[in-house]
């Protein structure tokens, strides 16, 4: 089927308990392995790429594939611009076939994260795209971004957020970090919940690789409509290949690597999907 926008997915999971799955492609056998994973477990599924990832592929070859593979696909796929960082970027995205936007103002004041947002919807929503916003700081490294501390997202800041931007889904911060976790993370839940009860719009939780699945599970039943997946893809594409290379180490057939990277990338989907309790969720 062609691509959809994530706006029905998010609510739709919203409203069914359930959180579908956010993965980052860096190429296009990590695309076919996710789409592969989503459709033998008959879950709607978000693929996503960050400005690093565009600026290696460009938006036009990621558009490309994804839009090639979701025609053929037998469930809804959306194609997220994930951490966009800038207004023109969002912009480009759009025009290019992106069907779902992040702009990420978390990095700047309140008031300026505010301003890029609503700048943000004002041009997708006439497009039918919808946005994605991010208040509080998540820990760690995304791209060239780094955050040195965890600054946790406001109830009442993100309910005043929401409101004054327009935006369709919001990426919270409650101590999660990009990149694998440096100790056992320690997740502010409570405060989950509490965003909760003043916010409206699907939420959005970031850096999941590494976290425990009971954690998923938890985040999801205290209001999570998406869950973001990212380093823990890139390693089990690396590390497919490197089992390859390491039985047979006169392997050079790309496609070859490209196969068990593949394979690797699609039990780990499969099993977020399981986690984030999206299975079984498309009806047709």
């Amino acid at each position: 089927m062609a691509l959809v926008t994530s706006e029905k997915m998010l609510l739709d999971a919203q409203n069914g308990g359930y959180a579908v799955g956010a993965f980052n492609v860096e190429n296009m056998e990590m695309v076919k392995a996710v789409i592969a994973a989503a459709e033998e477990l008959n879950a709607p599924v978000m693929l996503q790429t960050t400005p690093s990832t565009v600026k290696y592929g460009s938006l036009e070859t990621f558009a490309a594939i994804v839009t090639a593979e979701a025609k053929k696909a037998s469930v809804p796929v959306a194609l997220h611009l994930d951490h966009g960082s800038s207004f023109e970027l969002a912009v480009r995205a759009i025009k290019e076939g992106y069907t779902s936007i992040m702009i990420d103002g978390s990095h700047e004041t309140f008031e300026n994260n505010i301003k890029v947002s609503k700048k943000v919807v004002e041009v997708a929503k006439p497009n039918g795209i919808p946005v994605e916003a991010e208040l509080g700081k998540v820990g760690g490294k995304e791209d060239d971004l780094e955050a040195e501390a965890d600054t946790n997202t406001d109830p009442m800041e993100a309910k005043e957020f929401v409101e004054k931007t327009g935006i369709t889904s919001l990426a919270v911060a409650i101590g999660t970090a990009h990149g694998f976790y440096n100790g056992t993370p320690v997740l502010d839940k409570e405060r989950l919940s509490e965003i909760k009860k003043v916010v409206s719009i699907p939420l959005v939780l970031h850096g999941a690789s590494g976290l425990s699945d009971d954690d998923v599970r938890d985040c999801v039943k205290r209001g999570i409509c998406k869950v973001n997946f990212a380093t823990e893809l890139r390693v089990a594409y690396t590390d497919g290949i490197k089992e390859l290379l390491n039985e047979k180490p006169d392997t050079f057939d790309p496609k070859n690597l490209g196969k068990a990277g593949m394979e690797k990338v699609k039990e780990l989907v499969k099993n977020r999907i399981l986690v984030c309790g999206s299975d079984n969720k498309v009806i047709k």
